[in-house]
């Protein structure tokens, strides 16, 4: 249940083959299917000549008819139908891939395409949430607008295209460390890298990651900062988005949660000319391979995702990470990373 309220507040929080084959039916969670709906995306994707899309074919499923675009590492279940959209989702996808693996000194090369459902309106996500998330479909269905990982798959629908891009890249992240990392990250750090996806630019049908210029993340820390409602780093290190929830039923806790990991993880990378990157990067690299400094009972928990991450536990790691990777002296990093933080968000003014 933890791990399922993690992917809902983070959505909460942001507020094909030509020709005619036979017919055959599709199952629930919308498997490819011969079909000769489609056709027409399907001969303007395959015009457009997409440098990142390997292949495409029709997609009828009970959900609408739609396309899947393969790239060469994911597979996109899509029944959006805006042509200038969709053709840009195959090279963001492919970029986001590019970008997850920045966050590691070596890059690793997934066996697997990892699978995307990317709905057209609410309506035919929600018929899809409710099969696919069974019996926690009741909470699910309560995000607002965004997206959410599941069972190895990232599920969304259009809320615009800036904003889709957003949560794709967001929840991309998560799907990418859950299949790669031998060990789960703490929250802090899962959700402030997840954070570094949610803005690009694009170019030449290539997009560039930009987290300084993530207008809603740096607003709310900046709120944070001038109410003076920032969350201690001591406290910040060990906490989930469940539990800011729970702190301040008005938002403004998990907000900062959400605002000061952002800041954190940029902290780590960034601050003075990226001193603190090769720890960064060594922590990264200890949960991708599995060889944190953890007991072996505790090296079982960090493995093993059909374990809830109790909130003990994220307590435990999360400071003991930092301290062991980044250093032990909390008071005087905090002080680097709050003047860090009053530095990024110097130029962000609210509307």
């Amino acid at each position: 249940m933890q791990n399922l309220w993690k992917y809902i507040l983070v959505a909460v929080v942001l507020t094909f083959t030509i020709g005619c084959p036979e017919k055959v039916s599709s199952n629930k969670t919308g498997k490819p299917v011969k079909s000769d709906a489609g056709n027409d995306m399907v001969n303007y994707l395959k015009q457009q000549r997409l440098p990142a899309m390997d292949s495409v074919e029709p997609w009828k499923s009970e959900y609408g008819d739609g396309v899947v675009i393969y790239t060469k590492h994911y597979e996109i279940y899509t029944t959006l139908m805006e042509p200038l959209m969709l053709s840009q989702v195959p090279g963001f996808m492919e970029s986001c891939y590019r970008g997850y693996n920045d966050q590691l000194p070596q890059s690793i090369e997934t066996q697997t395409r990892f699978k995307m459902y990317l709905f057209a309106d609410r309506q035919q996500w929600e018929k899809f949430t409710t099969v696919f998330t069974g019996p926690q479909a009741e909470l699910y269905l309560k995000i607002k607008a965004g997206a959410y990982y599941l069972n190895g798959a990232c599920v969304a629908y259009n809320i615009g295209r800036e904003r889709t891009f957003s949560v794709l890249g967001h929840e991309g992240w998560h799907q990418f460390d859950s299949r790669n990392f031998n060990f789960r990250l703490p929250s802090w750090l899962d959700e402030g890298i997840a954070m570094l996806f949610e803005a690009t630019v694009c170019k030449d049908g290539i997009f560039y990651f930009e987290p300084g210029k993530n207008g809603y993340r740096l607003a709310t820390l900046k709120k944070a900062l001038m109410e003076g409602k920032t969350i201690p780093l001591t406290e910040l290190l060990g906490m989930n988005p469940g539990e800011a929830v729970m702190k301040d039923q008005t938002g403004d806790a998990i907000s900062a949660f959400y605002g000061q990991a952002y800041g954190l993880v940029r902290f780590l990378r960034e601050e003075n000319y990226g001193k603190r990157l090769g720890d960064y990067h060594r922590m990264m690299l200890g949960g991708l391979r599995g060889d944190w400094p953890l007991s072996n009972e505790d090296k079982i928990i960090a493995a093993d995702r059909n374990i809830p991450l109790t909130v003990g536990w994220n307590r435990f790691v999360g400071p003991k990470l930092f301290n062991y990777y980044i250093g032990d002296d909390l008071d005087k990093i905090e002080q680097e990373y709050i003047r860090f933080c009053r530095k990024i968000v110097y130029h962000v003014r609210f509307n």
